[in-house]
């Protein structure tokens, strides 16, 4: 966990600082804001309707924030037609293109500003992996020589320099240099993945064996980056079963399932050995390995605020390996973040049907139709899968969170009931999420008799899994049954999940239905710091600040909650909370059956894209 932490914080803050939007000098702020507030429809906006500099520039950085990078181009573009000379502009088109995959056109923008410090980590790396795509490795080893101070990119590019090496013939050389690399411990995974790698493809088997094996017993290594961990055991297993070691090729299946139970690829690997069939190596040239560097760095570092840097590095990846299943799973992903709907259907269509990350791709672009809007065809596309593969637990829990977005809580209880028969007799611990679902959806429909078994039945699957911990115990408060366990539960759920907002809220509002209300201000105040700006929060704040006496701060919360678009059905309320404040105590209980909040926002699990 600490490796993890360290390697995020390496990331370069000269390409952070780059990825980030500044402000460009010379923008005329009133005519900007025009244009920009016209940009924020792009189904209407026309990059062409703009005729000032001022203009084009906010308006393009409002689609850039908005990771609307095809609008931010063409306002760029716009920009830079009006003022040729401007280096920001050019450094922002050049980025916005790289994110948006337009590798080849992102490339000459590199090459003109390849001599502008303030952009020379990523014209380096783009650079120099067009060198490597072009095959043009001599370009690229005089382009990828890196002599700063940061450890990561340093080496990021001397394992890119490696394989340009490799792909010139010199893969002896490349093998050395890299089993030379010094470096804080996180490189060892890296450095022996990458080293194997390189020994598979120069035919050097001993070699091979021995990084390969170092990579999979680095433990450390496999919480730091367990996407190259993963390619680490899967290209030791085909090794071994290549030379006819079969059991060991299992035995190193065996040591990834230890890290990421039920990881779709190593399920697939292990059965094509069980079958004796013949093994190909996921790199086999010097293109795909230096995807593979780029794939492995941009991993470690996905977090959340890192999504720009990350799909910088992948798309990057893409270009030099586009049909590597992982590169585009993760960058779907990615997508879905920024709410691209769009962009993220196209990257999860492009998985190769024969990649064992199809049906995982095929999950989660069922539930990006959703998300985008398109709830009927997300239904039937989910509908589908699950008819295609009864016995795939995942395509039930996909399309019961689809059902549970459309509030469809009968045909969600369905689902989950089907789930169940599929499950049979004997669940298994990760089964414990159907079972909740389930409850979820009975509770809903309001049938508790039904609910309840259920929530009891995830618990007894998983019994420190937050969420169910907090709903089930929300729920008997809000019931007014088994008091004290049922804020047991909540408590415990806050222990697990203590920088969780919407379960903190949980608890400040059972101790609100509990009549203990200056707890329920000290957990709803530090709820409403972790989760700033959520009307249901603020409004539960704003409740217990009028049972308190602090009836200036309530209104204040209230008026909050107005402006942080809550539901339809709590506007009225909140609205006459405003203006007359809370019934008196003794009506309390009346009040807060009206309401009945959520114990907490809960999502149905999304599709493990490890799984």
């Amino acid at each position: 966990m600490r490796q993890r932490i360290a390697i995020r914080l390496l990331t370069s803050a000269a390409l952070a600082a780059v990825l980030s939007l500044g402000v460009v000098a010379g923008v005329n702020a009133e005519d900007a804001a025009k244009t920009a507030g016209d940009a924020g429809n792009t189904e209407t906006f026309n990059a062409d309707s703009v005729t000032t500099f001022s203009g084009a520039f906010l308006a393009a950085r409002t689609a850039d924030v908005d990771h609307d990078y095809e609008t931010a181009i063409a306002l760029y573009k716009k920009a830079l037609a009006i003022e040729p000379g401007n280096p920001e502009i050019r450094q922002r088109l050049m980025i916005s293109l790289l994110l948006n995959g337009d590798i080849k056109e992102g490339v000459k923008y590199a090459n003109d500003l390849k001599g502008d410090p303030s952009v020379e980590r990523i014209t380096t790396i783009v650079r120099g992996m067009d060198a490597v795509r072009r095959d043009d490795y001599k370009s690229a080893e005089a382009i990828l020589k890196y002599k700063g101070p940061n450890d990561l990119d340093r080496m990021m590019n001397d394992l890119l320099l490696a394989w340009a090496r490799v792909g010139a013939g010199r893969g002896k050389e490349a093998l050395t240099m890299v089993e030379k690399m010094k470096g804080p411990d996180w490189f060892r995974i890296f450095q022996n993945y990458n080293a194997g790698a390189i020994a598979i493809a120069t035919g050097d088997v001993k070699s091979a064996r021995k990084h390969l094996n170092d990579a999979v017993l680095d433990k450390e290594g496999g919480a730091t980056a367990p996407d190259t961990f993963m390619r680490a055991v899967m290209a030791l297993a085909r090794l071994e079963a290549t030379q006819g070691n079969k059991q060991k090729a299992l035995d190193a299946v065996s040591v990834g399932d230890n890290l990421l139970p039920n990881y779709a690829p190593l399920n697939a690997l292990r059965d094509s050995i069980e079958k004796g069939e013949k093994q190909e190596q996921q790199v086999k040239t010097a293109a795909e390995g230096a995807a593979g560097v780029l794939f492995s760095v941009g991993g470690a570092l996905n977090r959340d605020g890192a999504e720009d840097i990350v799909s910088l590095y992948l798309q990057t990846a893409k270009a030099l390996d586009p049909n590597s299943a992982d590169t585009l799973v993760l960058l779907g992903g990615i997508a879905e973040k920024q709410n691209q709907m769009d962009r993220a259907i196209a990257l999860y269509k492009k998985v190769p049907e024969n990649s064992p990350m199809r049906r995982i791709s095929e999950l989660q672009l069922g539930l990006a139709l959703a998300q985008g809007g398109k709830v009927d065809e997300a239904r039937k596309h989910l509908q589908a899968l699950i008819a295609s593969d009864p016995k795939d637990i995942r395509s039930y829990l996909a399309y019961g969170s689809v059902l549970s977005d459309a509030k469809d809580y009968e045909a969600m209880a369905a689902n989950y009931d089907k789930a169940v028969q599929v499950i049979g007799p004997i669940p298994g611990r990760a089964n414990w999420s159907v079972f909740f679902q389930r409850g979820i959806a009975y509770e809903r429909l309001k049938k508790w008799d039904q609910a309840e078994p259920n929530f009891r039945k995830a618990l007894e699957l998983n019994p420190d899994q937050p969420q169910v911990l907090n709903y089930l115990g929300y729920s008997w408060i809000d019931m007014n049954r088994n008091l004290d366990e049922g804020l047991g539960m909540i408590k415990k759920a806050v222990e697990l999940r203590p920088d969780d907002g919407y379960i903190i809220d949980s608890l400040g509002w059972a101790y609100f239905r509990l009549n203990r209300f200056d707890d329920a201000v000290d957990e709803l105040e530090r709820a409403a710091q972790i989760k700033a700006g959520d009307a249901t929060i603020n409004d539960h704040l704003g409740d217990a600040y009028w049972r308190v006496g602090r009836k200036l701060e309530a209104v204040y919360q209230w008026n909050r909650a107005l402006a942080s678009e809550p539901e339809a059905a709590e506007i009225p309320k909140i609205k006459d909370k405003v203006a007359n404040g809370l019934p008196p105590a003794s009506d309390d209980a009346k009040a807060a059956d009206k309401k009945q909040p959520d114990p907490a926002p809960v999502t149905p699990p999304p599709v493990d894209k490890k799984s």
